[in-house]
């Protein structure tokens, strides 16, 4: 068949910590990332058997500016091809922009899945991790598309195994944030330089229970929270809206947001609290999800 279908999850960041500055200007971190399922997500479908393109619908698909991400998959690949056209891309963005939840390394990594899957001659040719951390911290993690602990500069991936699904809501202010919104948190939160005394983060224990679980992440946060609720103030309203919800046992942001999640007792609990912001505050992206 000559059309390939692979979706993009959105990323969540259930914890994130940054444990300094290198001398190149990236910062290591450490994060537990899950993905959601149940909810909305990007749409990436590959015609191999069409003119080489892309195409890009659905309701975010204007908030997309400048370079798409997808074109750099693209041309990274071209030369493996051996003059092949890889064929249209077309995405359905359905998953805000610049959201904090990973969308165009989730949509890239997608389309890396899709073209993995229709050129096999390829499956052990290319370096796909290297491919994928050349794109973006964030678009290893993404690749692999399991919960993972993060660390490096995204780089260096440990599959997490034992956790249980967890019941979450995702709200996004649907707010304009700066081009470079993310460099900015960054300035703002003046990490430290990473040196031989960088204490490791240790990971957060994996827990059967539910409950058991959230009360564990409950003990991390996301270091950078403080600062991107500088360059999008919204944050601060949507965590505690968030946080006030009947059943929400856990509020934190993603990446550097601007979306936020919600951990709540049970899917039923999550669900009425999306119904909820979502009628009190109709601009909000809302999503009940499990995240896992």
């Amino acid at each position: 068949m000559s059309i390939v279908v692979e979706y993009a999850r959105p990323k969540v960041n259930l914890t994130l910590a940054i444990r300094g500055r290198r001398g190149d200007g990236y910062h290591e971190l450490a994060s537990l990332v899950a993905f959601a399922s149940g909810g909305p997500t990007d749409r990436i479908e590959l015609d191999t058997a069409a003119p080489s393109g892309i195409r890009v619908e659905g309701p975010f698909a204007s908030a997309i500016v400048g370079e798409n991400l997808l074109q750099r998959v693209l041309d990274r690949v071209a030369p493996h091809l051996g003059g092949r056209s890889p064929g249209t891309v077309t995405l359905d963005k359905n998953l805000p922009v610049a959201a904090g939840v990973g969308g165009g390394s989730a949509d890239a990594a997608a389309l890396l899945r899709a073209l993995r899957r229709a050129f096999p001659d390829l499956a052990t040719t290319i370096d796909w991790q290297a491919l994928a951390l050349s794109l973006g911290a964030d678009v290893p993690v993404c690749l692999a598309g399991t919960t993972t602990w993060m660390t490096g500069i995204g780089e260096t991936l440990a599959p997490v195994t034992g956790m249980p699904a967890l019941a979450g809501v995702l709200v996004n202010p649907c707010v304009a944030v700066p081009p470079d919104k993310t460099a900015r948190v960054f300035r703002i939160l003046a990490a430290p330089a990473l040196s031989n005394d960088t204490p490791i983060t240790a990971a957060p224990r994996t827990e059967a229970n539910p409950a058991r679980q959230i009360a564990e992440l409950s003990r991390f946060e996301n270091a950078l929270t403080a600062a991107a609720a500088q360059v999008v103030p919204q944050i601060g309203g949507v965590l505690t809206a968030l946080a006030d919800c009947e059943g929400c046992r856990l509020a934190r942001l993603s990446g550097a947001g601007p979306t936020a999640f919600g951990l709540f007792d049970d899917a039923t609990s999550a669900e009425n609290a999306a119904v909820a912001l979502q009628r009190s505050h109709p601009g909000w992206w809302v999503a009940a999800t499990t995240l896992g």
